[in-house]
């Protein structure tokens, strides 16, 4: 015997898993004729109630994915009342949970969505920077969240990309003396300019083990002490024109510099709102 069948789906959240749970189980069965119905967001019990009413009139059985523990226990309640069957998915794997690991949990709906959201919204920040790393692209400095500008070897990459794993998405200017500025520099808002300048003795060192890296001889005007001052005098003379807040690196682990970032993202955020 093959009799129609409809399985209701309730989630106080999407009601995705429940749905995906429902769907493995049928196919291990020839069920010409059974009908998935899913009803997301379910947050009132006025509404477990309508879909109850609707169950009742029909061959059917209740599967939820259910967080809010009053909604579940009415939901309970009213599919006994009418003897629906209704199956609790997450409950069972909560309550192992919540033993195996001595802890309460949030009953709070869509966490798993918002976890993906922030995953997906990292790799975007990361994609960004990795785009408009070295000023590749000075279209992208109206797109993000905070520019970085400095001469060479200050720590722009490293940071921007700490940054973007923190969902901030960062472009990053080098200032080079011979190089024009990008003008797209000159028309977004100096606070979500970072300047980053070093100790020129630090900068001479840090110079001199990239060329050994390199294959090359430490007399390279690149690391010479000549070159650095003038490079630093520039990009001081840059960041004074352009207004922006300057961070001396030379010092600091990329986590602090990072760390005066955001609280300077913070404070601009505060003004702005």
């Amino acid at each position: 015997m093959n009799r129609r069948l409809v399985v209701y789906v309730i989630s106080d959240s999407i009601g995705e898993t429940g749905e995906q749970v429902v769907k493995a189980a049928i196919s291990q069965f020839v069920c010409k004729d059974c009908e998935i119905r899913r009803f997301p967001y379910i947050s009132e019990e006025e509404q477990i109630i309508e879909i109850i009413n609707e169950a009742k009139n029909e061959n059917s059985m209740i599967v939820f994915t259910m967080v809010i523990p009053s909604l579940r226990k009415k939901l309970r309640e009213a599919a006994q009342k009418h003897n629906i069957l209704a199956i609790d998915i997450m409950t069972p794997i909560i309550k192992s949970l919540e033993k195996v690991l001595g802890d309460k949990p949030k009953n709070e709906p869509g966490l798993i969505r918002k976890l993906d959201e922030k995953y997906f919204k990292k790799i975007e920040a990361i994609e960004f920077a990795v785009k408009y790393d070295d000023g590749k692209d000075p279209r992208g400095l109206k797109k993000a969240d905070i520019v970085l500008i400095g001469i060479s070897r200050t720590s722009k990459t490293p940071l921007s990309m700490y940054l973007a794993h923190k969902n901030i998405k960062v472009a990053n200017v080098p200032l080079v003396p011979e190089v024009p500025v990008p003008e797209e520099l000159f028309k977004i808002a100096p606070q979500k300019i970072i300047g980053l300048t070093t100790n020129p003795i630090k900068l001479n060192e840090i110079r001199q083990e990239r060329l050994k890296a390199l294959g090359l001889k430490n007399e390279a005007n690149y690391a010479s002490m000549d070159r650095i001052l003038s490079e630093l005098d520039y990009a001081e003379g840059i960041m004074k024109r352009l207004g922006c807040p300057i961070i001396d690196v030379s010092s600091k682990a990329i986590e602090e510099s990072a760390s005066i970032i955001l609280e300077i993202i913070k404070q601009n955020t505060q003004v702005l709102t």
